[in-house]
Formats: C-alpha cells, sequence, structure tokens
C-alpha cells in the first residue's frame, strides 16, 4: 500500500505533485478541508461535531479531526493506498495518526517532504496572479497571459491574492518551520522520511518520487 503523508512549505510544488501522483497510482488525495466539507456533507455525528466549532469561528479539536482522518483512512478508497495532506500539523497529531493508522490497519509508509530555498517560495507566491473572475492561475515569469492583466480564458482581471505578498509570506514561512520541524524529526527517527529538492523542476520531481514509491 502506498499510504503517504505529502509535506512542504507554501510554494514548494506540493499541489501540483499531489495532483501527479493520485492520478498515477488512483488512490486518493485527502486534505483536512476536504475531509470536514464530506463530513459535513454526508452528516456523519463527528461531521456535525466540526459544523459546530466552524460555524462558530473556531479550529475544530484534535480528537474530533482525528476521529474524521480515522473515518476518513476505514473507507474502502483507501484499501490500495492514500496521499494525506495538511495533517498532521503537530507532534500529538503525528502520535495519534500513527496510533490510528496501526488499529486499522493503514500505517504510514512515506512521508514526503519537497524542500524548497526561501528566495525561491516568495518568487513563486509574490509573482501569483488569478483570475478575479474565473480563478484560472497565472504567474508574472512562468505562466504570463497574453495579454498584460487580462484572463486568456474569459478576459476577466487578473489579481494578486492578499496573503501572496512577501511580508504575508514569510509569517505563514515562520510558522510553518516552527510547526514542521519536530514533525520532520518525528518521522527521521521512524525511518519513513524522504526528502526531496523542489527545484528541479515538476516532471524531474515526480520521476524521482516516483522512483521511491516503486522501488519495492
Amino acid at each position: 500500500m502506498l499510504n503517504i503523508i505529502l509535506m512542504g512549505p507554501p510554494g514548494a510544488g506540493k499541489g501540483t505533485q499531489a495532483k501527479k501522483i493520485i492520478a498515477k497510482y488512483d488512490i486518493p488525495h485527502i486534505s483536512t478541508g476536504d475531509m470536514f466539507r464530506e463530513a459535513i456533507k454526508e452528516g456523519t455525528p463527528l461531521g456535525k461535531i466540526a459544523q459546530s466549532y466552524i460555524n462558530d469561528g473556531h479550529l475544530v479539536p484534535d480528537d474530533v479531526t482525528i476521529g474524521l482522518v480515522k473515518e476518513r483512512l476505514s473507507k474502502p478508497d483507501c484499501k490500495k493506498g492514500y496521499l494525506l495532506d495538511g495533517f498532521p500539523r503537530t507532534i500529538p497529531q503525528a502520535e495519534a495518526l500513527e496510533a490510528l493508522t496501526k488499529e486499522i490497519g493503514r500505517e504510514v509508509s512515506y512521508v514526503i517532504d519537497i524542500e524548497t530555498p526561501k528566495a525561491e517560495l516568495i518568487r513563486r507566491i509574490c509573482g501569483r496572479r488569478v483570475c478575479k473572475v474565473c480563478g484560472a492561475p497565472y504567474h508574472v515569469e512562468s505562466a504570463k497571459p497574453k495579454v498584460d492583466g487580462i484572463c486568456d480564458i474569459c478576459g476577466g482581471e487578473l489579481v494578486q491574492r492578499p496573503d501572496d505578498n512577501e511580508e504575508a509570506l514569510t509569517t505563514r514561512l515562520d510558522h510553518y518551520e516552527k510547526q514542521t520541524k519536530p514533525l520532520l524529526d518525528f518521522y527521521q527517527a521512524r525511518g519513513l522520511l524522504k526528502t526531496f529538492d523542489g527545484m528541479v523542476g515538476s516532471e524531474r520531481l515526480l520521476i524521482e518520487i516516483s522512483e521511491l514509491l516503486e522501488k519495492e
């Protein structure tokens, strides 16, 4: 089974790799946001509890989140594996995940961390633009529109998201660094952590990750 946790800072290319991995190996991509929405839509008991916290503007407590993760990973579509994204974020969550995956026989097999220098993350994130109308993504350097500031698809105005600036990104990266370093050490100690260079390009990165996943 390919039971994967995908890690990496904002702008490292995690989203791109997640799409490529789930398409190639036919495993579900599980993010906490999607998981919450799914459980709420299905009206599960834990989904209803999560909704009450979200409606009140509070963070969903760990025990509820972990219960939802257990519910989700127990579903039939995770039989061949899963790709967890955005969870765990803390050591207590990682310990709880370790216990519940043992309990359901779906233990984590790989923790993939994509490393990218801070200067490159800033270049990628701060250069992002999105269509105000249809949401199509662009970049001022690597994915320019045909007409500056105008969406190729619908002709809408291209804008920069409020948090796609250097100051906001630096704060996010600082939080990520503080939260993530202990997690990387946790998984390194268990022999699960594999680190990849996010500068090699998305196609090359997929080849390197695939070589790891297919070596057994």
